[in-house]
């Protein structure tokens, strides 16, 4: 258990927050391994190469990974003060989200389960360390 007050457990748990700009984009309507298809696509790019790769990217959901992608390049610049030309994509992940249950009706009065699946998918921007010469 914690030991402190309250405000100082807060105050803690603060300096341990991340800093790095990043987006989420909750209840997606796509699946985890249909959205991690794109994301290890992009991961550790560029932003530049890695909208040029969601630009042409066939799947669905190249298409939410690029708007989420350049909503936390609008965050990094307005909010952080970051320079486009060197920020990278340093973490994107999904996780599952809620499932919605539908009924198939089929043969003799039975009922098949359909599951239409949901996301969340978060993309983490960082800079590069530039090099000393």
């Amino acid at each position: 258990m914690a030991k402190g007050h309250r405000s100082q457990i807060k105050r803690e748990r603060n300096t341990q927050k991340d800093t790095r700009p990043s987006a989420k984009l909750s209840y997606a309507r796509v699946s985890v391994p249909k959205a991690c298809f794109v994301l290890d696509a992009i991961r550790g790019k560029d932003v530049e190469t890695a909208l040029g790769i969601l630009t042409y990217n066939p799947r669905y959901a190249s298409g939410l990974v690029k708007k989420l992608l350049e909503s936390a390049i609008a965050n990094a610049e307005n909010n952080n003060g970051m320079k486009r030309e060197n920020l990278y994509v340093a973490e994107c992940y999904a996780g599952t989200g809620p499932i919605m249950k539908r009924i198939h009706p089929r043969a003799r009065g039975r009922a098949y389960r359909i599951l239409k699946r949901m996301c969340h998918i978060t993309v983490v921007l960082d800079e590069k360390k530039q090099e000393e010469k």
